[in-house]
C-alpha cells in the first residue's frame, strides 16, 4: 500500500507545528480545570484532538504513560499532573517540528505551574507503527485523533504496537472520530481530508471490533459526541453524514471464553418480587438498583425473556461500576 498519505499527514502537521491552526481539530470535551494546573495559551492553540484521553481513574499510583502524537503538549502536561516523576510521561511523534514546539510549550508550562518539572516528560522521535518503547513498559497508552488517519493495515499495526508496550492490565485510551455509516470511498481516499481527521472515520462497531481483535478483553466507551458534518454543499457526498467523536478505554486483560466485554453504557434493573435476582452466571441484581452491564451481558439478560428486568439501550457514556 502506498505510504503517501502518511507523508501528507506529516507535512500538514509540520505546518501546524510551525503555525498553530486553532481550527484544525475541534475538541469536543472541556479542557480540564484542576487546582494549580495552568495550561499555556500556546498549548490550547495546538490542541489537535477530538476529545480527551485524560481520565483520573486511569491515573492512580503514579503510572507510566505513553502518548502518541504529542501535539502542543497539553495532554502530556495533564498526564504529568497525576504522575509527578521524571520520565513518567513519554511523548512520541514522527514530526521533529512538532516535538520542538512541544518542548517550547512544556518550558512555558514549567514557568506557570510550580508543581511541574520539564523532566516529568520525555519526548522521543518515533512512529506509532513502530514505537520506540519496550514491551510491557507502560501502564497507560493514549492517542487523540490519530488512529482515524490510518488505513486499516496501518491501524491494525498501531493497535498491536500499543498492546505490545502495555503491561498486563494496562489501559489504552483513545479518542477518535467515528460514524454511523461508511464514509464514501472518494472521501476516504482523499489524503488531505484523511490527514485532517474528516474522512478516515470508521463505523463505531467496526472500530470497536478492531480493538477487541487486537486482544483487549475489556472495552469501555466513555463518551460519544457530535464532531463534524459532511454535507453535499461542501464535500462529494450525496447525503449529509454526521461524524462523531468517541472516547474509549481498552484494557489489556484476557478475553473471556464467551468473548470480550464491551461497555457502551447499558444498564440492567431488576424490579421483581424478591430482594435480588441471580441469573446463575455471576450477575446479581438487587431490587430496583441499577447495574451497569456490558453488551454481552445485556443480550444474555434480554434472552431470558423476563418481565421483571429492564435493560436500557446504549448511552455510549460509561463511567465504571460494571458487571464484569
Amino acid at each position: 500500500m502506498s505510504e503517501t498519505y502518511l507523508q501528507t499527514t506529516r507535512e500538514i502537521y509540520r505546518e501546524a507545528a510551525l503555525t498553530p491552526q486553532v481550527g484544525l481539530c475541534c475538541t469536543t470535551t472541556p479542557v480540564w480545570t484542576l487546582p494549580e494546573l495552568s495550561i499555556p495559551t500556546e498549548m490550547l492553540e495546538m490542541n489537535y484532538g477530538c476529545g480527551s484521553t485524560v481520565h483520573p481513574r486511569d491515573l492512580g499510583n503514579g503510572p507510566t504513560i505513553l502518548y502518541a502524537g504529542v501535539g502542543g503538549g497539553m495532554e502530556l502536561l495533564q498526564f504529568s499532573y497525576f504522575s509527578r516523576r521524571p520520565a513518567a510521561v513519554i511523548g512520541i511523534d514522527p514530526v521533529s517540528e512538532m516535538l520542538n514546539s512541544c518542548r517550547r510549550n512544556l518550558r512555558l508550562a514549567e514557568s506557570s505551574n510550580p508543581w511541574f518539572r520539564r523532566e516529568f516528560v520525555e519526548l522521543r522521535e518515533g512512529d506509532v507503527l513502530e514505537l520506540p518503547a519496550e514491551d510491557s513498559s507502560a501502564d497507560v497508552a493514549a492517542q487523540n485523533c490519530l488512529f482515524n488517519i490510518f488505513h486499516l493495515p496501518d491501524l491494525r499495526k498501531a493497535l498491536h504496537e500499543m498492546y505490545r508496550v502495555l503491561k498486563p492490565g494496562g489501559r489504552l485510551v483513545l479518542s477518535d472520530p467515528v460514524c454511523q455509516e461508511r464514509i464514501p470511498d472518494e472521501l476516504r481516499h482523499n489524503e488531505n481530508l484523511r490527514a485532517t481527521c474528516l474522512s478516515g472515520a470508521l463505523p463505531i462497531e467496526e472500530y470497536l471490533a478492531l480493538i477487541t481483535a487486537t486482544g483487549f478483553g475489556t472495552v469501555e466507551v466513555r463518551a460519544r459526541r457530535p464532531y463534524r458534518v459532511l454535507d453535499p454543499g461542501h464535500y462529494p457526498v450525496d447525503r449529509t453524514i454526521l461524524v462523531e467523536s468517541i472516547e474509549v478505554c481498552a484494557i489489556k486483560d484476557p478475553i473471556p471464553d464467551d468473548g470480550p466485554c464491551i461497555f457502551t453504557g447499558r444498564t440492567a434493573i431488576y424490579y421483581g418480587e424478591d430482594e435480588f435476582f441471580d441469573d446463575g452466571s455471576g450477575h446479581v441484581l438487587s431490587f430496583n438498583q441499577p447495574l451497569a452491564v456490558c453488551d454481552k451481558t445485556a443480550a444474555w439478560l434480554q434472552s431470558l425473556g423476563r418481565s421483571d428486568l429492564y435493560i436500557t439501550d446504549s448511552t455510549y457514556f460509561y463511567d465504571g461500576g460494571g458487571c464484569c
